[in-house]
């Protein structure tokens, strides 16, 4: 009788104690940190990592790219989660470092117990954490276009390689727009090694490469690169700059001419709507670029997408490829979850095989080996809106992050 009656008192100041929480949270004033006890009724979780900069020279690029994976967060837990589970985002800031990038993945892995992280921009931030999640077996879905010549069996590769980008990019301008390129792009592992590839491309075709210029990451004079275009007069100029970098480059080419010069074409490979809204409008109108999604897209997904976007950040804000990829690469996860039935690393990936997705760029689908997306290649020319006017779309094109380009 007496353990009954202990019992019942337990019961009674539980009851109290969640009434009591319940009340309060009613109020908006939740106790912090908030946990419910345990027994009461509240979904379970799975953690899902964000890992990219928000500070530095590459936050201008990147920084949104965390508003499009919240908004896909958000918008499956109101759907009722993955496997019945809330999605709990837990954010990092690389700090456009890559040891600092390498440091927090750690920490996502091995600390906070993540089941992926959606995450990285620039090809060294990602190669920085590659040994990271290969050697503590993490899975990262990684949303930027880059120069391919690679396979993780640990990363889920959402945007487009080299033959889905440079290559596509090179091809098409030689056809429509002339033989003579120059080059300038930051000095890191994407510029260098997309502008080899394009040059070989470029050979290939039977083009010219006038010459070729890289700057460190967060450069802002670009009067030696500038005078060498106007010295070489190329029919094209080809940008691998990134980052804020493009800031002080496109001001530049607009007071030199460059950029409203009807003989040349700049085509940029790492500038979208959303650098462009940095860049300003007016310095970037009349250049192109080549993605595989523009904001413009006119599908039912693409719409949900841009809607959904505007409605939680704002009117004036405006999405772009990485944005769409990372909104992409969380609806993947989900998607490979749901047919595993689990969470567990080598299951998603083993379940992503061929695995389709309607995304915002199109119906898209994982490759059977290689861990990259089938993608399509799109040319577009900036309006003085900022918005983009596609004048090229490619067929569907096979991920080959190993191509023979000669």
């Amino acid at each position: 009788m007496e353990n009954q009656n202990k019992g019942r008192g337990h019961d009674l100041k539980r009851r109290s104690f969640i009434k009591k929480s319940l009340a309060t949270a009613a109020a908006g004033t939740l106790p912090a940190p908030f946990i419910w006890p345990t027994g009461a009724h509240a979904a379970p979780t799975v953690k899902m990592g964000i890992l990219h900069s928000v500070t530095g020279t590459i936050a201008i690029a990147e920084k949104s790219v965390v508003d499009a994976e919240m908004l896909a967060v958000e918008e499956i837990n109101a759907a009722g989660g993955v496997r019945g589970h809330q999605i709990e985002a837990i954010i990092e800031d690389g700090a456009s470092d890559w040891p600092t990038f390498a440091e927090k993945a750690r920490k996502l892995i091995g600390k906070d117990k993540v089941a992926a992280v959606q995450g990285c921009y620039t090809s060294a931030s990602r190669k920085a954490v590659l040994p990271v999640f290969e050697k503590m077996k993490g899975l990262l879905y990684y949303p930027t276009y880059y120069e391919g010549l690679e396979i993780s069996p640990n990363i889920m590769y959402t945007a487009q390689e080299a033959t889905q980008s440079s290559i596509a990019a090179t091809n098409w301008l030689f056809e429509n727009r002339g033989e003579t390129f120059y080059m300038v792009g930051s000095d890191y592992i994407w510029p260098r090694t997309t502008i080899k590839l394009s040059n070989m491309a470029l050979k290939r075709l039977g083009g010219k490469s006038l010459g070729e210029t890289f700057f460190p990451l967060g450069h802002i004079e670009w009067s030696s690169a500038i005078n060498k275009i106007k010295v070489t007069k190329p029919k094209v100029v080809l940008n691998c700059v990134v980052g804020g970098s493009n800031v002080a480059f496109f001001k530049q080419m607009k007071a030199a001419g460059i950029i409203d010069d009807p003989n040349i074409t700049v085509l940029s490979l790492a500038v979208s709507e959303e650098e462009v809204s940095g860049i300003g409008r007016e310095n970037a109108a009349g250049s192109l670029s080549l993605m595989g999604y523009f904001q413009s897209l006119d599908n039912a997904a693409n719409r949900k997408f841009v809607s959904g976007f505007k409605a939680k950040y704002g009117q004036d804000r405006v999405t772009g490829d990485t944005l769409a990829c990372g909104y992409t690469g969380v609806y993947l996860w989900k998607l490979a979850c749901e047919r595993a039935d689990s969470f567990a690393v080598k299951d998603v990936i083993a379940a992503s095989s061929e695995l389709p997705i309607r995304a915002p760029e199109g119906n898209v689908w994982f490759h059977k080996n290689n861990h990259h997306l089938w993608k399509y290649a799109r040319v577009g020319e900036f309006l003085p809106n900022g918005q983009v006017n596609m004048i090229y779309e490619s067929e569907l094109i096979e991920p080959d992050p190993f191509p023979k380009v000669v």
